[in-house]
C-alpha cells in the first residue's frame, strides 16, 4: 500500500506549526527536556508519533508475529517501568531486518529489527539497546532537535522530521537522501550527538540495572559493535545514527563498574524468540532446518528446548508436518502453556487441516487467559479455516474493545467479515483498517461501499456510517489543503 506521499505532507504540515512557539534558548545538556517542552508540548508529540507510525506501517516490513509481539512488549514494558522520566506508554514493534538496529522516535514509539535479537548474545545485551532507546524518548532528544534546529537556515523542521524517520527505519537510504543534498547540518540532526549518546546511556543502564538485568552488557555490545567497524567496511545500521567515538565504549565500561557484577541468566522466552527469528525471518527454512539440527548435535547445553523449538519451526514451515508435530508435541506435553509452543502446534494443525483438535485445545486456553493475544489470534484464525466465522467474529470484536488498534486482529476480522459474506460489514472493517495506515481517502471510499449494503430500514446504521465517511472525508480534505 502506497500512502508514502500523502503521509510525508501530512507530517510536513504538523511539524512546519510548531515553529512558531520555538524559543531562542540553545540546545543544552543536562537541560533535561525543559527546552523541548517549549517547542514541542507532549500532546503534539505524541500525535506527530502517531503520523509517523502510519508512515512506517505503509512502507516498511513489520512483522505481525503475535507471539514476538507478546515477548518484545512484556521486555520493553519491564524497562519502561524502571525509567525514569516516563510521560506517556510507550510501543514496541518489530521491523523485518536481518541489520542489528533500533530507534525511538516522538511518542514512545520504540522499533527493533529482528537482526538485533539474532545477533544478541543474551537478553541482557538485547535489554541494554532497549533501556538506551528509552532513554532518548525520556530525554526528550527528538524533540529539542527541532529547539536547536530553528536557527539552522540550512534545515526546514519538516525536512529534519522525514530525514530522521527515513534514518531511523533504514539507515542507509536516510544517509544516502542527505549525501544527495549535500547538506551536512541535515546530518548533524539526523544522528545523535555525543552528548544526546552519554546521557542515553547512563540513563539506559540505570534503567537496565533497575530492571534486573547485567549492566556490563551495554559495553559488551557496544564492543562487539565496535569489532564489527574494524573488519565491516561499511558500518552497522545502528551505528549510522548512534556514534562511536573510541572514548564511548570505555565510558560506558566504566560506568559499568558502578554497580556490582552479577550473572543474569536469559530468559527462557528470549531464547525461543531468537530461535524463532533465525528459522522464521533470517534464514530459508532448509538453512534453518540444518542450522538448528547442526546445533542439537554439537551444544554443551543441558536445556535444548530452544533449538527444538527452532527446528519445529523450520520443518513446518517446509510443510514436514509429521516431524514438525513429533517435536512439538513434546516440548508441549514438557509445558502445556507456553505460548510459543502453542502458536506453532496451532499452525501444524492448521497445515494438517485438523481444525477441530487445535480449537479444542486452545478453547481451554483463552477461558484461562482471555484476550491474550497469541492464544485469541490463534484461536480466532483456526476458526477462520474452519469457516467457523461466528466464532471468529465474536473473538475478534471482543479483542479489539481492549487493543482497538491492533492491527493483525483487524486484518484476520476484515477476512472474517469477506469470507461470510458479510458486505457491509466487510467494507466497514476495511475502511478502519486502511485508515490505520493514513489511507482516508480509500478509507471513505470503502464506507460509501458498506453503505449501499444497508438496509433501507436501517436508519441508526446508516447514520452511523455516513458520520464515519464524513470523518474520513474530512481528513482527506485537511490533507488536500497542503
Amino acid at each position: 500500500m502506497q500512502f508514502r506521499k500523502a503521509l510525508i505532507t501530512t507530517l510536513c504540515a504538523i511539524t512546519m506549526s510548531y515553529t512558531s512557539i520555538s524559543t531562542a534558548s540553545d540546545f543544552k545538556l543536562p537541560d533535561l527536556g525543559t527546552s523541548a517542552v517549549q517547542v514541542l508540548p507532549i500532546e503534539k508529540e505524541q500525535a506527530l508519533g502517531e503520523v509517523m507510525m502510519m508512515q512506517i506501517r505503509s512502507s516498511s516490513p513489520l512483522v505481525q508475529d503475535p507471539v514476538l509481539n507478546e515477548y518484545l512488549s512484556s521486555l520493553g514494558n519491564k524497562l519502561v517501568a524502571s525509567a525514569n522520566d516516563v510521560r506517556f506508554p510507550f510501543k514496541f514493534f518489530w521491523i523485518n531486518n536481518k541489520a542489528i538496529n533500533a530507534f525511538a522516535f516522538y511518542g514512545g514509539h520504540v522499533g527493533v529489527h529482528t537482526g538485533l535479537i539474532a545477533q544478541s548474545d543474551n537478553e541482557s545485551q538485547l535489554a541494554s539497546v532497549l533501556g538506551h532507546e528509552i532513554a532518548h524518548v525520556t530525554q526528550r532528544h527528538l524533540a529539542r532537535r527541532i529547539q536547536s534546529a530553528k536557527d539552522n537556515s540550512a534545515l526546514t523542521i519538516a525536512g529534519m522530521i522525514t530525514g530522521i524517520l527515513a534514518t531511523v527505519v533504514a539507515p542507509d537510504a536516510g544517509m544516502a537522501i542527505l549525501a544527495a543534498n549535500s547538506t551536512q547540518a541535515a546530518l548533524s540532526q539526523l544522528t545523535h550527538s555525543r552528548k544526546a549518546e552519554q546521557e542515553a546511556d547512563r540513563f539506559g543502564m540505570q534503567t537496565l540495572q533497575k530492571a534486573g538485568y547485567d549492566p556490563y552488557a551495554a559495553s559488551e555490545f557496544l564492543t562487539k559493535l565496535a569489532a564489527q567497524v574494524r573488519f565491516q567496511n561499511k558500518p552497522p545500521a545502528f551505528l549510522l545514527t548512534h556514534p562511536l567515538p573510541d572514548s564511548r565504549v570505555s565510558d560506558v565500561r566504566l560506568r559499568a563498574q558502578q554497580y556490582p557484577k552479577k550473572y543474569v541468566p536469559s530468559s527462557a522466552d528470549f531464547l525461543y524468540a531468537k530461535s524463532r527469528v533465525i528459522a522464521r525471518y533470517h534464514m530459508d527454512s532448509q538453512d534453518a532446518q540444518a542450522y538448528f539440527e547442526n546445533t542439537l548435535r554439537t551444544t554443551s547445553d543441558l536445556d535444548k528446548s530452544q533449538y527444538e523449538y527452532g527446528l519445529a519451526i523450520s520443518l513446518l514451515d517446509q510443510k514436514k508436518y509429521d516431524q514438525a508435530e513429533e517435536i512439538i508435541n513434546k516440548l508441549v506435553k514438557a509445558q502445556p502453556n507456553n505460548l510459543f509452543y502453542l502458536d506453532v502446534y496451532t499452525d501444524i494443525k492448521i497445515g494438517q487441516k485438523l481444525f477441530k483438535p487445535a480449537i479444542e485445545v486452545l478453547e481451554k486456553k483463552h477461558k484461562l487467559r482471555p484476550n491474550n493475544q497469541v492464544i485469541t489470534l490463534n484461536l480466532a484464525n483456526t476458526a477462520i479455516k474452519a469457516k467457523e466465522y461466528d466464532k471468529a467474529e465474536q473473538l475478534l470484536k471482543v479483542f479489539l474493545l481492549e487493543k482497538p488498534n491492533h492491527v493483525l486482529a483487524k486484518q484476520l476480522l476484515t477476512e472474517t467479515y469477506e469470507l461470510s459474506k458479510n458486505k457491509a460489514a466487510y467494507h466497514e472493517s476495511r475502511a478502519s483498517l486502511l485508515s490505520h495506515y493514513g489511507a482516508f481517502m480509500k478509507a471513505a471510499d470503502e464506507v460509501q461501499k458498506a453503505l449501499n449494503f444497508i438496509e433501507k430500514e436501517d436508519e441508526i446504521k446508516k447514520l452511523r456510517l455516513k458520520a464515519l465517511l464524513a470523518k474520513y472525508r474530512n481528513m482527506q480534505k485537511e490533507l488536500a489543503k497542503l
